[in-house]
């Protein structure tokens, strides 16, 4: 969404709503985020290489309007890691909100805990690569999002 201000035909920002004729509060619209976390039985975590990135991450991706959480969830598996077949899950974290300057809006991000009927995976048409990974060896990750994984990975546990 682009808005404008004043009358004129310049953006201000994407994701935010003024109210310049009233006294009602700016609005800030958020893109939903989610991240699935999948372990085998030896604890290690699923990891994905999306296309064209070099450092490993839980995958997931934006909410579509219209989707309900499972179906978004869904989605997003089968397009970076394949998974098929039915699955439950658990919210174990939801991240503050932070606005992504390169895009420029904001986004929340809900990680999941996410339990599949099977664990047969390989790469979908948004990754590169996939891999059960122990979480400890990302613990100290020059990647701030492999860091981010040993982070989820310690919540899940709790």
């Amino acid at each position: 969404m682009v808005c404008y201000t004043d009358g004129m035909p310049e953006p201000k920002s994407l994701g935010v709503i003024d109210h310049p004729d009233s006294d009602r509060k700016t609005d800030f619209l958020y893109r939903v985020s989610m991240k699935g976390l999948v372990r085998n039985a030896r604890g290690e975590v699923l990891v994905v290489k999306e296309t064209d990135r070099a450092f490993w991450d839980l995958p997931g991706g934006g909410m579509d309007h219209s989707e309900d959480l499972k179906s978004a969830i869904a989605r997003e598996m089968k397009e970076e890691v394949n998974l098929d077949g039915d699955f439950s899950y658990r919210v174990i974290a939801v991240d503050e909100p932070v606005h992504l300057s390169a895009h420029n809006f904001w986004q929340i991000r809900l990680v999941f805990e996410i339990t599949p009927a099977n664990l047969v995976f390989s790469p979908g048409e948004d990754g590169d690569e996939v891999a059960f990974i122990d979480p400890q060896l990302l613990k100290d990750s020059d990647s701030e999002t492999e860091r981010k994984v040993y982070v989820y990975a310690m919540l899940a546990n709790k």
